[in-house]
């Protein structure tokens, strides 16, 4: 992002790479719907892959009490989720990835088939095992019957703005058209990993029920399947991304995507 000066305050520049093609698009849609809780589009040009936001104010990182940011901003990312239900097919239809639960065994045999993932050997196999089991998992979500729905898939405090009393989601451009609950793998983790709650901590449901409460009652086992599910759809989405790196970011990008790997392995034997 680029700071732009304009007569009436900050503004950000941000030339999208192309496998972020669909993000001006993306972002300009959802603001023209939900312009209480994404970042203000000033401007958008698709072919170039161009996108200028008005200021924000200041990422929830640099929060003392960052953590008390996401029973605030869940719910109303969830009501956005269930709005774009409607323009699900639409975001497909524009390049917005497509990792929707009926595409994921699928997408998860590709992942086998790449000769060249940063894995060891062990790694590898225990995917391969478990391919039956995750195609099974992706039928018992199916079958809660939830829609598919835009999901940021990089939902942490550095993408959740401030600004006096509004809370925006800004970057959408690791997203996807999924399962909106997988939406909380990329939080957890971040709340783990960075903040230093630890797992099962009764942080994490409290914040699941403030997610789930715009979606209804009874979700509960969804949610789980979901975040297991989930937590194998992050992993095929930063594949994806790895195809458009070479030289330095590649190898930046391996030294990450294990752990991801990892951290879905791990789900699956629980």
């Amino acid at each position: 992002m680029h700071y732009v000066p304009t007569s009436s305050g900050a503004a950000w520049f941000k030339a999208c790479g192309e496998v972020q093609a669909f993000e001006p698009r993306l972002s300009a849609a959802l603001y023209s719907r939900w312009p209480d809780r994404v970042g203000a589009v000033i401007a958008h040009d698709e072919e170039r892959r161009w996108l200028l936001l008005d200021d924000a104010g200041r990422p929830a990182e640099v929060f003392g009490d960052r953590v008390d940011v996401w029973p605030q901003v869940l719910p109303l990312y969830a009501e956005l989720q269930r709005g774009e239900v409607a323009h699900a097919r639409s975001h497909v239809a524009h390049g917005v990835p497509d990792l929707r639960v009926e595409a994921l065994p699928e997408r998860y045999g590709q992942l086998l088939d790449r000769p060249d993932l940063p894995l060891d050997p062990d790694e590898m196999r225990r995917l391969h095992v478990f391919a039956p089991r995750f195609a099974a998992l992706c039928d018992e979500l199916a079958a809660h019957a939830l829609p598919a729905t835009i999901q940021h898939d990089d939902l942490h405090y550095a993408n959740v703005y401030a600004r006096g009393s509004a809370l925006r989601v800004l970057d959408w451009g690791d997203a996807s058209v999924g399962h909106p609950f997988a939406s909380l793998v990329v939080t957890f983790r971040f709340l783990e990993q960075r903040d230093g709650v630890a797992p099962g901590d009764p942080l994490f449901a409290r914040l699941r029920d403030a997610y789930l409460e715009p979606w209804g009652e009874g979700l509960g086992d969804a949610f789980e399947l979901a975040m297991r599910v989930g937590s194998f759809a992050l992993a095929i989405a930063w594949l994806r991304q790895r195809d458009f790196l070479a030289g330095d970011a590649r190898d930046a990008f391996d030294h990450w995507f294990p752990a991801v790997v990892r951290r879905a392995l791990a789900r699956a034997d629980a």
